[in-house]
């Protein structure tokens, strides 16, 4: 037989299309509904007296002595084959009397403890309105509302503030001392309003914390800076209370105290960074590489016109002791420094040898520098000479100057950070009046120089201010 010869393919043309649609039918949609008897309910209620709770404890205790007991009188044998059995009940028995596991249903109830105890300051927050305002002329008041301490800051002197960019209800304090003849331990506090009876967060340091801040993006970093020069980064998500990152002489840290420090933007290569200003003259770059801190000195500050004929030729520079600094909204490398000397700098991060400009600010130390954060041109300055003043950065003279109403100088001035038309600043003073400008077009220098809000608080002779305060401003309408 001769074999099947295979058949041939047939050529497609490839020229011949044809097209064909078809169409489904769709499911039809079926609704189906059932019913059930719902869950029997009961009604439980019981009281719990001192002697019940310690009844029920010595009841607990006496369970896991019994299982102490038995574990002991148990064979050799058993032992081996039941190792891991005996570690998961040795690690439960250690964990019976563990704290934690009811730490955060009694941080719940102490919230609710302290939001029902405090519920009159919370009304006056939102809703109290002074009967006597419609009696005042461009004037307000401040209303005092929760107060912070705690005695783990016993004898310490509140040095520096800022809340959180991210929390609204929590902010953070530091605590030193500001008499430099007998420095002592420092603490970092963090307070939350839902609880102001005691701080969320407590580390302590070696020495006084003179300033801090609060990581934009990263609201869970907390940079600190010392009095003795050494600057340190907290991590609130760590346990424990030690700094994740601390400088040291070998990583160069300051000689002095540092007086103020701030975050800044990711590097290039989105490492974090913040910059630092101290007496002994040096702007400092610290960047956080792995597990350690590197510096570098942007500028280092020069009183001009103090040069000083050394031995052998040699040109001796007094150095300028910085107190304050702030970097530009917009322009990233542009910033700020005050000095004690009474000079306020402008520099750049891309120059290390000499300023932008000099102002000749203040004639005692300049305590605090700030930009306006709507009007780029602007920056205010307040100092120890009893001065608070606005500033146009492209011309020398002054804008405006505050007088300070109190027998003390300002340490803090801060702008208003709601309304962009009109700016009020506030000049701060630790334990004297507090007092607030408002900054009006067409108003003259003469109503300007008075504050619409001005608030003292008492305090005992020879006492430094050891708590915190809050205050809710009155009569907004001028501002």
């Amino acid at each position: 037989m001769t074999p099947k010869q295979p058949k041939e393919s047939k050529l497609t043309n490839q020229f011949n299309f044809s097209e064909r649609a078809s169409q489904t039918f769709n499911n039809p949609l079926r609704d189906r509904e059932c019913q059930m008897e719902p869950p029997p309910r009961t009604n439980f209620s019981a009281t719990a007296n001192q002697w019940e709770i310690y009844d029920a404890y010595i009841e607990e205790l006496e369970k896991q002595e019994k299982t102490k007991e038995k574990e002991k009188t148990k064979t050799p044998v058993a032992k081996k084959m039941g190792t891991m059995a005996m570690r998961k009940m040795t690690s439960m028995e250690s964990q019976s009397d563990d704290i934690t596991k009811v730490m955060q249903a009694a941080k719940i109830v102490e919230r609710m403890v302290n939001q029902n105890t405090y519920d009159d300051v919370a009304q006056d927050f939102k809703y109290y309105e002074d009967a006597a305002d419609e009696y005042r002329d461009q004037e307000g008041t401040l209303l005092p509302l929760w107060k912070f301490q705690t005695d783990k800051a016993k004898r310490l002197a509140v040095t520096a503030l800022c809340w959180n960019p991210k929390y609204k209800d929590l902010f953070a304090v530091g605590h030193g001392s500001y008499d430099f003849m007998k420095q002592s331990r420092g603490m970092l506090l963090l307070y939350s309003m839902k609880n102001p009876s005691f701080p969320e967060y407590a580390f302590s340091s070696e020495s006084g914390i003179m300033c801090l801040d609060m990581h934009m993006d990263h609201p869970y970093l907390v940079v600190v800076g010392h009095y003795d020069g050494n600057v340190a980064i907290y991590n609130l998500k760590k346990p424990h209370s030690q700094p994740v990152f601390r400088s040291s002489a070998k990583s160069g840290k300051h000689t002095d105290p540092v007086w103020q420090v701030k975050w800044q933007k990711d590097d290039m290569d989105n490492n974090l960074n913040f910059f630092s200003v101290s007496s002994d003259g040096r702007i400092v770059s610290w960047t956080l590489v792995k597990s350690e801190l590197v510096h570098t000195d942007v500028i280092k500050l020069k009183v001009e016109g103090s040069t000083l004929e050394g031995p052998e030729g040699l040109q001796l520079h007094t150095v300028g002791c910085g107190t304050a600094f702030d970097f530009h909204r917009e322009i990233d490398y542009m910033f700020l420094v005050g000095t004690e000397e009474g000079k306020i700098y402008k520099c750049s991060k891309s120059y290390s040898s000499q300023f932008l400009d000099t102002y000749d600010a203040h004639n005692m130390a300049v305590d605090a520098v700030s930009w306006n954060p709507y009007h780029s041109k602007v920056f205010i300055s307040c100092s120890s000479d009893w001065t608070v003043k606005i500033w146009d950065h492209t011309v020398k003279p002054t804008c405006l100057t505050y007088p300070s109403t109190s027998t003390r100088p300002s340490a803090i001035s801060l702008w208003w950070p709601k309304r962009r038309t009109r700016s009020p600043m506030c000049g701060s003073i630790p334990s004297t009046p507090s007092s607030l400008w408002a900054t009006t077009v067409g108003m003259s220098p003469a109503s300007n120089s008075h504050p619409i809000c001005a608030r003292c608080q008492r305090k005992r002779k020879g006492r430094k201010c050891r708590r915190v305060q809050l205050w809710r401003s009155q009569n907004w309408t001028n501002c």
